[in-house]
């Protein structure tokens, strides 16, 4: 059983109005798509994790949008919220489901829209569907295959949710000495590497090692009582 991990690039008039909010915003660098049923279905409910600030602004574009039946907001400290959101996709965005699905493959969660206006997205299943799936993708949206291997999760769902920046943090702090122990390197080491001020690049450090440690302990067995 393989996995494809793929980056996909659609234009801002086919791409759904709450991802381009994010493109165009401010303080939102992504939104994680993490449950979802009926995904493709003319009436959609979903769970998303957006890391993203203040989200008022974000509930005034759910407001203003056509496809958003329904939603509701609940706010986490990291100054990040989850989003319930019963939609309506696109055509576009229904097509791509189903060239995605039709092939056979099943799409592993979370499906990451980022503020660059990429989808970044993991899809399991027999080799063989993998350039089929590629070439059913519908106009307007443009395939960029990134990696390929033999599937285990236990190495793809820690990483998943990082956005591409909190990864080059991550990369940036690994590489400087951040996490070696006795620690060689600090955070203004990350901030030069990245070109960025010291405080963004602990804030990307902050939010990445949040995520994972999530996964860790979501991940691990629960002992029996």
């Amino acid at each position: 059983m393989k996995y494809v991990t793929l980056s996909l690039w659609m234009a801002p008039e086919v791409r759904h109005p709450m991802h381009q909010f994010v493109v165009e915003h401010d303080g939102y660098e992504g939104s994680y798509l993490l449950r979802g049923n009926d995904i493709g279905a003319d009436l959609q409910t979903l769970l998303f994790h957006v890391d993203g600030f203040p989200p008022e602004p974000y509930r005034a574009a759910l407001e203003q949008a056509d496809t958003v039946r329904e939603y509701a907001i609940s706010t986490c400290p990291d100054e990040t919220f989850y989003l319930y959101v019963q939609d309506s996709p696109s055509t576009t965005g229904h097509d791509l489901v189903d060239a995605l699905t039709r092939a056979g493959l099943v799409i592993v969660s979370p499906v990451a829209y980022r503020a660059d206006g990429t989808v970044g997205l993991t899809l399991v299943g027999p080799g063989g569907t993998v350039q089929q799936a590629v070439e059913t993708v519908p106009d307007g949206v443009s395939v960029d295959v990134r990696e390929v291997g033999e599937y285990d999760s236990r190495r793809l769902d820690t990483g998943a949710a990082l956005t591409d920046r909190q990864f080059e943090a991550v990369a940036a702090a690994v590489d400087c000495g951040y996490y070696a122990d006795p620690r060689e390197g600090g955070v203004d080491d990350v901030a030069a590497e990245l070109g960025c001020a010291p405080g963004t690049a602990a804030e990307h450090l902050r939010k990445a090692e949040a995520h994972v440690m999530a996964d860790v302990l979501e991940q691990r067995p629960t002992s029996a009582e």
